[in-house]
């Protein structure tokens, strides 16, 4: 079974993605590693960034990861101009680690010295030398070509820097009976709550936890997500049955700052414990799949188009930019394929 590894940054924290393709018995084996969470940014597990790991995952050792003094400034002086855009820190991070693991290759290199074909290299003796996946290429091109635009004297054409075609991977999607037992399968409010949102709003990890007790219009029916991905605001139809259940679950907790607290009053319910309630869920339900948050919103959409509901309000629903990005639910929606017959049917 091939897999690769390469140190990450994740909210903050440095840790090692492990990717692989989709294997029961690898996913068994990684849960195993103390610390070991997935990644639905990343697409990816990810474990501690430690010695051991490191040794574990034949990743350079620590002291073999620092970019030269002229890089670390030309990084940081990235971050800035990125603040000062208003990039996300989420962003920020992504791109300054990218360009961080580009400019260590070319770390005896003056970054006004390297040229398109350091890219072309790079992308051979790095990115696919380490079986690093078209995803994370994509992540390096983006860096790069931001970074050199604002870098004055530099040999690099960003015009010509190009990126890697993406695989057409399709979204993962429970049936409605799926979903409707891992809903049904706590016992706890809050968490039966939670899951519930997300899925009948199609909400993002991110979207659920910054909501807030104003952001549930209950006479207007909507629910407001705030400056979601891309600093954009959208409303989404708020359920009959979901209102009911929200009114019992804030009678029970009196929510007061966010709309789901952790145990300390004000305190935002962490992205962690999330995922536990939903790993939890997934098992009092039965269901032998790694089942993520963000199947309950491939779900959600998929289960709108099959209703009838047209492309162009699932977009907007889900808060796509490109009507691309919502056209592939067309690919695993199972309407029309129903309809039509097998000629094994006719033998």
């Amino acid at each position: 079974m091939k897999w690769s590894a390469k140190a990450i940054k994740h909210k903050g924290e440095n840790r090692i993605a492990v990717y692989f393709e989709k294997n029961a018995d690898l996913i068994e084996r990684i849960k195993k590693i103390d610390g070991a969470r997935w990644s639905q940014t990343h697409t990816a597990w990810h474990i501690p960034d430690t010695e051991e790991n490191r040794v574990r995952f034949k990743i350079t050792p620590l002291s073999h990861t620092i970019p030269s003094e002229e890089a670390q400034v030309q990084i940081e002086k990235f971050k800035q101009w990125m603040r000062s855009k208003r990039y996300s820190e989420n962003t920020i991070s992504t791109y300054s680690d990218a360009l961080k693991s580009f400019l260590i290759f070319y770390r005896e290199k003056a970054i006004s010295e390297i040229t398109n074909e350091d890219v072309i290299v790079f992308n051979n003796e790095y990115i696919l030398k380490n079986k690093l996946s078209a995803s994370y290429q994509n992540q390096i091109v983006n860096a790069i070509k931001l970074f050199f635009v604002t870098i004055l004297k530099t040999k690099i054409d960003v015009d010509k820097i190009h990126r890697p075609k993406r695989a057409k991977v399709l979204p993962n999607v429970l049936s409605k009976e799926e979903v409707k037992a891992i809903l049904e399968a706590h016992s706890n409010l809050k968490h039966k709550t939670m899951l519930s949102i997300i899925y009948s709003c199609g909400l993002r990890r991110s979207e659920l936890l910054n909501l807030k007790p104003t952001d549930i219009d209950s006479k207007r029916g909507i629910v407001i997500i705030r400056q979601s991905k891309g600093k954009k605001d959208r409303i989404t139809p708020l359920s009959s049955k979901i209102l009911i259940l929200l009114r019992a679950y804030y009678e029970e907790y009196r929510p007061s700052t966010w709309l789901f607290e952790g145990q300390r009053k004000n305190n935002k319910y962490s992205d962690r414990s999330l995922e536990e309630v939903l790993k939890k869920s997934i098992k009092l339900a039965g269901i032998n799949k790694p089942v993520t948050l963000h199947w309950l919103r491939h779900s959600y959409a998929t289960h709108l188009l099959e209703s009838g509901t047209d492309l162009r309000y699932i977009q907007k629903l889900l808060g796509h930019n490109s009507s691309k990005t919502t056209e592939i639910y067309t690919h695993v929606s199972t309407k029309n394929i129903q309809q039509i017959k097998s000629p094994f049917d006719d033998l």
